[in-house]
């Protein structure tokens, strides 16, 4: 067994405390190759600011869990190499067994998410209770979800969304113990969030989508102070990646995301986590597109791979600054 903290990493714990006492989101975001993972601790460093480094059943397996231990190690190492040791947090997104959750933890995940939303009410209780009681005695933070989130995101799948119902948090919390709740607001996972018959345009033919739901958020605020609040499915989608993407022979359509402007203002609520996955795939994905087309004798991986780490690091970058409101929250030495 690996513990997390024999690798540098910390728990949700104190940052989520930070978060709430500094009006700020952490940003949580998914990484399934070295690139990514450089571009994430690269932009938390420059913007001297906590991070999550996110992983799914999908890219663990994709990556192996052993070079994923790794992985998360060097990060660590990497920060501090940058000029300042930024708390890292490794965790599961949507683990959906028990099983899954303690390999997890076993092999140095600080924080799991178990995923019970799709189950019965008394069933998704008794299954995140199951993984909190193991992962707490390891010192690892849990979060829950109430509420069912649609679309397809690698291995999470759901047609219909179904809001969280606010009467239902404060019996959940209760029973599970988990350390963080992920809600249903409005949010959904995957680039294509809306269809456009759910969407209004503006004055250029822009879709927009429908506003979060915030009563909801700020209901369950009320029923649990204090408490931290999860966002899944909240990247924005930024259409010039879209564009650039479709100007170079891919095949997007009517992808439309969160607008950040929701997102910015659910940071300063109770939410103290927000999960970002397409955005960074969208950014990635329209750089190597680019370069592949325009050079197209272009065979090493470095020439490609190399421009959709930097326009990564920019976007997360961007991310933290002007939406989740977390740069400058740490203190480098």
């Amino acid at each position: 067994m690996v513990n997390y903290k024999d690798l540098g990493l910390v728990n949700t714990k104190e940052m989520f405390k930070d978060a709430m006492a500094g009006n700020y989101a952490i940003g949580a975001f998914n990484f399934n190759n070295m690139e990514q993972m450089q571009s994430i601790v690269a932009a938390a460093v420059e913007c001297k600011s906590p991070v999550i480094l996110q992983v799914s059943a999908g890219a663990r397996n994709y990556a192996s869990s052993t070079l994923l231990r790794y992985m998360a190690q060097g990060a660590v190492e990497y920060a501090k190499e940058l000029g300042c040791a930024v708390p890292i947090v490794l965790h599961l997104d949507h683990g959906n067994s028990f099983e899954l959750c303690k390999s997890c933890i076993d092999s140095g995940f600080s924080s799991v998410m178990i995923d019970g939303s799709h189950l019965p009410y008394d069933e998704n209780v008794a299954l995140t209770r199951q993984v909190v009681e193991y992962a707490h005695a390891h010192d690892v933070t849990v979060e829950g979800e109430l509420g069912v989130l649609a679309g397809v995101e690698d291995d999470v799948v759901a047609e219909q969304s179904h809001y969280t119902r606010p009467e239902e948090v404060i019996d959940f919390v209760t029973k599970t113990g988990v350390d963080s709740l992920a809600i249903s607001i409005g949010t959904s996972h995957g680039a294509v969030k809306f269809t456009p018959a759910q969407c209004t345009r503006d004055e250029n033919g822009i879709l927009i989508p429908p506003p979060l739901r915030f009563d909801i958020l700020k209901e369950i605020e009320e029923k649990l102070p204090g408490f931290p609040i999860v966002l899944h499915g909240s990247s924005s989608v930024p259409q010039n990646y879209v564009a650039q993407i479709n100007h170079y022979g891919g095949q997007l359509k009517d992808a439309v995301g969160i607008p950040e402007e929701q997102l910015s203002r659910a940071s300063k609520s109770a939410v103290c986590k927000i999960n970002i996955d397409s955005d960074g795939r969208l950014a990635m994905t329209a750089a190597v597109r680019q370069v592949i087309m325009e050079k197209p004798a272009e065979f090493d991986p470095r020439k490609y791979l190399g421009p959709a780490r930097e326009e990564l690091k920019k976007l997360y970058m961007h991310k933290i600054t002007n939406v989740l409101g977390s740069a400058n929250s740490v203190k480098c030495d």
